[in-house]
């Protein structure tokens, strides 16, 4: 079956680990085959839910792009390097390729022949030499092995083309040569005195007793055909090895994992038109070619707790969109086909989550109802943040009585072990939960640090400030962090230096500062976004 990832945005925090986690339980018992994923480092808070419920932390997920392993290539066309030319070139012509990998018993590649390199050898290749096993000669000239002294034969072939006398007295005869010779006791006891390698009998013919007998004295090889000897002689060069074609060694090959984006450039840039595959042990997969480029598979993924493709994997354009559980506003997520996309207006993800368990009947298991009570919990700050929904509320109930766990109790340690802050530096703080939107050519981070160490913060403020404005001048125009501090219910506003007028345009406020504490201020999403871009929008 399929496998689809299940994954949150680039920044997790608990309910999109633990949405990804659940909806992944969920959608695997009714016979889906799902993996969880995230896209980053997990938080502390995340960290304790996982632990003190004894859940696995999900693998990291780098992309979802396309890589030569989903595209399709042919498995098949590589061959030993000791495969005979006609055994290689039949497996190409039954394969429908112009190229073949060439690789050793290991399967490491060797080289790279292509039908013009055979048609070379065919043309204009030295025909006198033979380099090949026994096994090939015999399938190459349907011949029958009388006697072996070796597995394997290299030398130079000598046909009995000439007269006996002739060969007896001007062709000079040693243990190099391979002879090709039919009826005719002089030429082979001639050939079986001087110890060549090999006799290729032809036309079928039968050997004297007593040549046989010296034969094996000799440690000569001998070989039956019924071909005859011209027949016999074409046939033998194509039982050579396929190494011994002048084929491209070190070819320009391609790994499994590299993007087919990348895989695009290379062929453009080279113009071959075959490419080996290989893995990073540089075995070789098979042969890719340049026709293939178009024949791939995508990966299909399920979003959670995100619908803006910004905010997801890298890579999610070239993947398929199988399905979108939220709980955020609504940005730009096309899609090539219809979709299940299920969003409401509810505190978290894990919300909508439960309603899918209920609705297909399926038990949520305890390990299950506790990290789902977590997300709830946490993205809601402890039902405290106005984005709570009574349907929060009640699902809250149940989850804790599954899980066993005292809500405000568990709750209060959940967040005391996820919120602090000590050690961290303030670039690491910024960039641990921001969120980004354009606005009229803007790019606008958001982020919003969770604490109950604020003085922690307040005792360096220039260097947290100094930092914000380093953003501010990188890849965002506009910076603003919420640090919200629970307990007080409320948050302290920073900003880069450049938008002090913004924020007091914002606030509605002329005395608006770094460091202001809005009271109540808990919700970024639904308190504080909407009002920064409405303001910019004018």
């Amino acid at each position: 079956m399929e496998k689809t990832y299940v994954i949150g945005h680039q920044r997790p925090d608990t309910d999109t680990v633990c949405a990804s986690i659940s909806l992944s339980y969920l959608k695997n018992q009714l016979g889906f085959n799902t993996i969880p994923k995230v896209l980053g480092h997990i938080n502390n808070e995340t960290k304790y839910v996982l632990n003190y419920f004894h859940v696995k932390e999900p693998e990291y997920l780098n992309d979802v792009k396309v890589q030569v392993r989903n595209m399709k290539y042919n498995k098949n066309c590589m061959v030993d390097e000791k495969t005979s030319i006609i055994d290689a070139f039949s497996l190409m012509q039954e394969e429908a390729e112009t190229g073949i990998c060439i690789v050793d018993e290991s399967k490491k590649l060797k080289g790279l022949v292509t039908l013009k390199e055979l048609a070379k050898q065919f043309i204009n290749g030295d025909h006198d030499l033979l380099k090949t096993s026994s096994d090939n000669i015999l399938k190459a000239i349907n011949g029958k092995m009388i006697l072996q002294f070796q597995e394997e034969f290299d030398g130079k072939i000598i046909a009995a083309a000439y007269q006996s006398k002739t060969i007896l007295e001007n062709i000079k005869l040693s243990h190099e040569n391979i002879m090709l010779v039919g009826d005719r006791y002089k030429v082979l006891e001639y050939a079986i005195d001087s110890k060549v390698q090999l006799i290729i009998v032809t036309g079928g013919c039968e050997i004297d007793e007593k040549l046989l007998l010296k034969a094996k004295e000799n440690k000569v090889s001998i070989i039956k055909t019924d071909l005859d000897t011209y027949h016999t002689s074409s046939h033998l060069i194509y039982s050579n090895y396929i190494s011994s074609v002048q084929m491209e060694e070190n070819p320009v090959s391609v790994n499994y994992l590299d993007y087919r984006t990348d895989f695009l450039e290379l062929m453009e840039k080279l113009g071959y038109t075959n490419f080996p595959v290989v893995n990073k042990s540089l075995k070789c997969l098979g042969l890719i070619k340049s026709s293939d480029v178009n024949q791939f598979e995508r990966l299909h993924v399920i979003l959670v707790d995100h619908n803006g493709l910004s905010q997801s994997v890298d890579g999610i354009e070239e993947a398929i969109v199988d399905e979108i559980i939220d709980h955020h506003n609504l940005v730009n997520a096309g899609t090539t086909v219809p979709i299940n996309f299920r969003s409401m207006p509810v505190g978290a993800t894990c919300t909508i989550i439960y309603q899918m368990y209920m609705e297909n009947h399926i038990k949520i298991p305890k390990d299950m109802a506790g990290i789902m009570l977590s997300a709830i919990l946490s993205d809601t700050l402890l039902l405290k943040s106005v984005t709570a929904t009574e349907m929060d509320r009640k699902v809250v109930k149940e989850l804790a009585k599954i899980a066993k766990v005292d809500i405000l109790k568990y709750g209060h340690d959940m967040v005391k072990a996820g919120f602090s802050i000590k050690g961290k530096k303030a670039e690491d703080l910024l960039e641990e939960d921001i969120k980004s939107f354009r606005v009229n050519n803007k790019f606008v981070g958001i982020s919003q640090i969770f604490t109950m160490d604020y003085e922690d913060i307040a005792s360096d403020i220039d260097t947290f400030i100094n930092e914000i404005d380093k953003m501010a001048s990188g890849k965002f125009d506009i910076v603003i962090v919420l640090i919200t501090d629970i307990e007080k219910n409320g948050s302290y506003i920073f900003y880069d230096t450049q938008s002090d007028t913004l924020m007091k345009d914002v606030f509605n406020n002329l005395e608006f500062h770094q460091g202001y504490f809005v009271k109540n201020l808990l919700s970024r999403k639904k308190q504080l976004v909407p009002n920064v871009l409405e303001t910019l929008e004018k």
